[in-house]
C-alpha cells in the first residue's frame, strides 16, 4: 500500500505522486528492489570446465576468449552483476543467441525482445549506444536478419573491452583464477 501523502503535500500534488508511484509499482514485480538491493545468487559456474590459470591469463588480453569460454562468461556475468552493470554482457549474449536463430518467425520474436529489453529508450536493461547506432539498428529491425544487431553488438563489445574487462581483471575473483 502507498503511504498517505495528503498529510505532506497539497491534495492535487499528492494524488499525482501517488498515481505515479502506483504506476511504478505495477510496472515492476517489486519496487522494493529499487530501494533495497539484495545480493543475487551467484551464477552457477560449470565446475568441470574451470580453466587453467594459463587459460584464464589469456582473458586479460582477449575479451573474445573470455566470452567464448562458458566458465569465463559465467564469471564475467557474475562479476558485472556484483557491480550492477551486467546489461552490456547480457545484450552481447542475447545477440549471439539471436544470430544462431534460423526460423524467421523466431528471429522476429527474439529481435522484438532484444529491442524492448536493451535498445528502446528507458528499456529495463538499456545499453549505452549512440543515436546513430540506435537508428541503424532500428532500421535493420524492419526486416530482421542475423546481422540486425551487428553494429550495436560491436559497439557494446568495444565498450566492455575498454571498461568492463579491465575492472574484471583487477577483481579478486579473477585474481583467484590465475593463481
Amino acid at each position: 500500500p502507498l503511504p498517505d501523502l495528503s498529510l505532506l503535500l497539497p491534495s492535487c500534488r499528492a494524488k499525482e505522486i501517488k498515481s505515479k508511484l502506483g504506476t511504478l509499482i505495477q510496472k515492476h514485480d517489486s519496487a522494493i528492489d529499487f530501494i533495497i538491493p539484495y545480493p543475487e545468487k551467484p551464477e552457477k559456474l560449470p565446475k568441470a570446465q574451470k580453466p587453467s590459470p594459463e587459460e584464464a591469463l589469456q582473458w586479460r588480453d582477449s575479451l573474445e576468449k573470455l566470452l567464448q569460454n562458458p566458465y569465463g562468461l559465467a564469471s564475467f556475468l557474475t562479476f558485472l552483476r556484483s557491480e550492477f552493470s551486467e546489461e552490456n554482457a547480457e545484450f552481447w549474449v542475447a545477440c549471439e543467441d539471436y544470430k544462431k536463430t534460423k526460423s524467421p518467425v523466431k528471429m522476429a520474436e527474439k529481435a522484438k525482445k532484444i529491442y524492448e529489453e536493451f535498445i528502446q529508450i528507458e528499456a529495463p536493461k538499456e545499453v549505452n549506444i549512440d543515436h546513430f547506432t540506435k537508428a541503424v539498428t532500428m532500421k535493420n529491425l524492419v526486416e530482421p536478419s542475423p546481422t540486425s544487431f551487428d553494429m550495436a553488438q560491436k559497439r557494446i563489445f568495444a565498450l566492455m573491452e575498454k571498461d568492463s574487462l579491465p575492472r574484471f581483471v583487477r577483481s579478486e575473483f579473477y585474481q583467484e583464477l590465475i593463481k
